[in-house]
């Protein structure tokens, strides 16, 4: 018995349009089908594989359907996500398209592991890092 892979996480978004436009204009992913939810929200992914689901903050009767962390959890809960991580291709491309969009990232290469990174926000505040493995040279940023 083993945990084989991360099936996907979830957004509480403070606001729901924002951040739905965040994760498929800038980083790519596509709407997936979803269950017919009595609250609004979004699946997302990628290569058909369900990645990241989200709603919005305040989901009325939580307690039926949303059995995730309470709004105090980031000041009364131990265990707060601090971020994500994906995996991704062409690092100099994404730099790009994150500027044009008027994203800022934290870039960082480290050669011993082939791994270049970025390090952006999502609209709230979460942590991403997109990991760019195999990378024989610091990319021309």
């Amino acid at each position: 018995m083993a945990i084989t892979e991360l099936n996907h996480y979830f957004v509480r978004a403070n606001d729901l349009e924002t951040t739905k436009r965040f994760y498929c204009e800038i980083l790519g992913l596509e709407v997936m089908a979803r269950p017919a939810f009595p609250f609004a929200g979004y699946w997302l992914g990628t290569n058909g594989s369900v990645q990241i689901h989200m709603g919005e903050h305040g989901i009325e009767a939580a307690e039926q359907f949303y059995l995730g962390t309470s709004p105090a959890s980031a000041t009364d809960n131990a265990g707060v996500i601090d971020h994500i991580a994906f995996i991704a291709t062409e690092p100099e491309q994404m730099s790009e398209h994150l500027e044009q969009f008027g994203v800022k990232s934290t870039k960082r290469y480290l050669p011993e592991f082939g791994l270049c990174q970025l390090f952006v926000e999502d609209p709230n505040g979460l942590m991403l890092e997109l990991n760019f493995f195999g990378t024989e040279h610091e990319p021309d940023w």
